[in-house]
């Protein structure tokens, strides 16, 4: 299946012949949340957690970069930034639902444990979900100016061209990978910095080498994970007659692709930290991305491609770096 515009960016769903049985004897206890609150729990299912978790970093990382380690800046700016981030979760829940919208029968064999696909949610139900979160993220982004509105009013409008026929561009690999670069990696960055900056404005330049840095790298690795996402999704994709690059190029040939392109990111990132990029730590730069580097090819080294266990594994880490990432750079920055 092809997933939402922030849901590229999903771990993998076991297919229904790995779900164990209901009736076995040692089957581990549903989670405490499950038990007691079942409703909450589809829900956080249904907002796709790895996105709320790359879309809380990516808020919580520009808006470090744009205020830097002024205390009274950040106190006073603190609310700014809840709104904001009330605003981006709600868009984000509002895209990958209208996907789970569109894909329930694709999802019933890539992910049938997502709420519409199980039958935990209706078709009722989550149409209202997605309309209230697509309004609550309108209002509340306009309330906080133009720059948080046209980040947040963007988003969706390419997330509904996205999934929503008759355009449904995520059925076409070339479409549906610039719509996640766009959004994740240029939309994303430049809007929300030029956000959190206009309220307290700390750069000479409208916007610095530092965000451009990191919004270059997020847009290889947003395009890294455009066509990765597709490799555990093959068995849904070709019943479903969705052209994807995996189908078209082999799973092996997509692996490889996309690590060459998260090296490149990663070694292009290094050559800026030890150039010197201005208000960055660069040796705190160097050493972290160096390090991911490495760790992304120890482990690349020992995935088998034909093994989708290790396939779905090797895309969550790939994930982890994502949301690393929003933690290592803002770092370098405050500590610049």
């Amino acid at each position: 299946m092809k997933p939402s515009l922030y849901e590229s960016e999903h771990p993998v769903s076991p297919s229904p012949s790995t779900i164990p049985p209901t009736s076995t004897p040692d089957r581990v206890p549903a989670p405490l949340v499950q038990q007691r609150l079942p409703w909450l729990h589809a829900f956080w299912k249904f907002s796709r957690p790895h996105t709320i978790i790359g879309t809380s970093l990516s808020v919580l990382g520009l808006y470090l970069i744009a205020t830097g380690p002024d205390l009274v800046a950040l106190s006073s700016t603190l609310p700014a930034l809840l709104l904001a981030l009330l605003a981006c979760l709600s868009g984000n829940i509002y895209i990958v639902g209208l996907n789970q919208l569109e894909d329930v029968a694709i999802d019933r064999i890539n992910k049938p444990t997502l709420p519409l696909a199980s039958g935990e949610f209706s078709q009722r139900m989550g149409l209202g979900i997605v309309t209230i979160a697509g309004i609550l993220a309108l209002v509340i982004s306009l309330s906080q100016g133009w720059f948080l509105f046209a980040t947040v009013g963007l988003s969706l409008l390419i997330g509904t061209a996205y999934s929503l026929p008759p355009i449904r561009l995520k059925r076409f690999p070339f479409w549906a990978s610039l719509c996640i670069l766009v959004v994740r990696g240029a939309i994303v960055n430049l809007g929300l910095f030029l956000h959190f900056h206009q309220l307290h404005p700390r750069f000479p330049e409208v916007i610095p080498p530092a965000v451009w840095a990191l919004t270059l790298f997020v847009l290889g690795f947003t395009f890294a994970i455009a066509i990765f996402k597709d490799i555990p999704d093959m068995e849904g994709d070709r019943q479903y007659n969705i052209a994807t690059l995996t189908l078209s190029m082999g799973a092996a040939s997509v692996f490889n692709l996309a690590r060459g392109v998260l090296t490149i990111s990663y070694l292009s990132m290094i050559v800026a930290g030890a150039v010197g990029l201005p208000t960055v730590n660069s040796g705190l730069l160097v050493i972290s991305h160096s390090v991911a580097l490495a760790l992304l090819w120890f482990w690349s080294l020992r995935v088998d491609v034909q093994d989708q266990a290790a396939i779905a594994q090797f895309y969550q880490f790939i994930w982890k770096l994502f949301f690393l990432e929003y933690l290592l750079f803002p770092a370098a920055c405050l500590w610049g």
